[in-house]
């Protein structure tokens, strides 16, 4: 009950349904939808990680799957669904004794917390990509990842922004929210080919991997630009400029002052001697960097993200990501299934004559996102004997990254359902489609042959695939810091 009534402070729509809903009723329900959120997540991603792709992307389907496209466990107000189309509360119905008079308000609070629990799961997971991009490699990628990193922004970007516009008539904002999603780059199943083919340390591989993590930085900026286009609903130039100056003060700022407070973070910890000590100050920490990023108009995952890269330079970082994964594992799992539970694949069925359009965006979406990768393996200079195609191949997958954009755009309303499922269809294909592209351009080189100086006979030597994504692909900084290391 002090949850809820924490809750209600700031959501209305909340406050009302749980005045005249029954609060066991509420905490029943959303307790049946927790229920089917993790066993959706948990079977998704074992699936998932059994074919070889990132878990993450079994939980986007497991979300489909419960959702408003199949079997309508988890549907949300918001896309147009009521308490009669949630099999949730037709269950309690059933055998909790839920009265079809009060099953509205039941149904808005329970839709309302789901939506909570899923805004800190996209918090925590920010923070968590913060905490595990370190810093000194992303200065010391060199020219090339930059390069190839800026041109992999703003090609897919403008192509997909322009195109949306000028072929299907979409208007400025959500078709700048559909371009920014073709900007970012997940390199968790990157990582994990390369380093099956023994290429991770390679040329290509370093570049790819720098280029990746920067990708993210760069496409976290973007998101925080266009998600706060999105609340004023129009395109001010003006505003864009303080948006990106903002953007980069505020990650700069932060950067700078973290010097300052990595000593103070580590005496506070060091004082603190019961549960929490290192863990509870962090998220104090973070949700403070959060609540200043959005005051100036930005998003707060960039102010979570922030607070993860100030506290990735602590001497006490490795605790601290230890004691975070846990909750990440119960938080941003809320995120990834809620996102795929909204996405409305059914606007995309050749089948209806009016959602023809919506599968064509979604195809030249998927186009865009291909091309505008590929293409900046041609930016790579000085280097004559470079696998340029597989550079390119490698910044294809869109992984969580892209989620996160196409679950903000649908929380702002901004996207329509065509284009938002567009969007999501485009981060599956580009997630899938890595992979398979990856080992055709990059033949397998985990067997060589070398000579036994004293015997004159062959040896195998077989490459250690070590440096291998841990659970949730956005634990990809640590790999690139990893082969750094080694």
């Amino acid at each position: 009950m002090q949850f809820l009534n924490a809750i209600n402070f700031s959501y209305p729509l909340l406050a009302s349904a749980t005045e005249t809903a029954d609060s066991s009723m509420v905490i029943a329900s959303v307790l049946l939808s927790l229920v089917v959120i993790y066993f959706a997540s948990k079977v998704g991603g074992e699936l998932s990680n059994k074919v070889g792709l990132p878990p993450v992307l079994g939980e986007l389907v497991g979300g489909v799957i419960i959702g408003v496209s199949v079997l309508h466990l988890l549907v949300f107000p918001d896309g147009g669904a009521d308490s009669s189309s949630s099999l949730i509360i037709s269950f309690l119905q059933t055998t909790a004794g839920l009265t079809p008079e009060a099953a509205p308000q039941v149904f808005a609070a329970q839709s309302e917390v789901i939506s909570v629990l899923a805004e800190l799961g996209v918090i925590i997971l920010l923070f968590e990509i913060g905490l595990e991009s370190n810093l000194k490699d992303l200065l010391a990628v060199g020219i090339q990842a930059t390069v190839v990193a800026v041109v992999g922004v703003v090609v897919p970007f403008a192509a997909g922004t322009v195109g949306l516009m000028t072929l299907f008539g979409i208007s400025p904002v959500p078709a700048i929210f559909a371009g920014a999603a073709l900007t970012a780059t997940s390199i968790g199943i990157t990582s994990k080919v390369l380093s099956e083919l023994g290429r991770l340390n390679s040329k290509e591989g370093q570049i790819i991997l720098g280029a990746a993590v920067m990708d993210d930085v760069l496409g976290i900026i973007v998101l925080a630009v266009v998600a706060s286009l999105a609340k004023n609903g129009e395109v001010d130039v003006s505003q864009v400029f303080y948006l990106i100056l903002s953007a980069t003060g505020f990650l700069v700022g932060a950067i700078i002052l973290g010097n300052v407070f990595n000593k103070t973070f580590v005496a506070i910890a060091d004082k603190l001697k019961t549960r929490g000590e290192v863990v509870i100050p962090a998220f104090i920490f973070a949700f403070v960097m959060a609540y200043l990023a959005a005051a100036i108009q930005l998003e707060a995952i960039l102010g979570a993200f922030a607070a993860g890269l100030v506290l990735e330079e602590t001497d006490r970082r490795k605790e601290l990501q230890k004691q975070v994964i846990p909750i990440a594992d119960m938080l941003v799992p809320v995120f990834f299934v809620t996102v795929g539970a909204k996405t409305d694949l059914g606007v995309l069925n050749p089948a209806i004559p009016s959602s023809r359009e919506g599968l064509i965006m979604a195809t030249f979406l998927i186009t865009v996102a291909i091309i505008g990768k590929v293409v900046t393996g041609l930016t790579v200079f000085g280097q004559p004997e470079i696998n340029r195609l597989a550079i390119g191949v490698g910044m294809i997958p869109r992984g969580e990254v892209g989620l996160v954009f196409a679950g903000v755009g649908a929380a702002s309303g901004v996207l329509s359902k065509p284009l938002g499922a567009a969007i999501i269809m485009m981060v599956i294909l580009t997630t899938f489609l890595a992979p398979p592209l990856l080992r055709f351009v990059f033949p397998e080189t985990n067997t060589e042959v070398a000579l036994n100086g004293a015997t004159n006979t062959a040896l195998k030597i077989e490459s250690s695939p070590s440096l291998i994504a841990t659970s949730h692909e956005d634990r990809n900084t640590e790999i690139f810091s990893d082969s750094h290391e080694s």
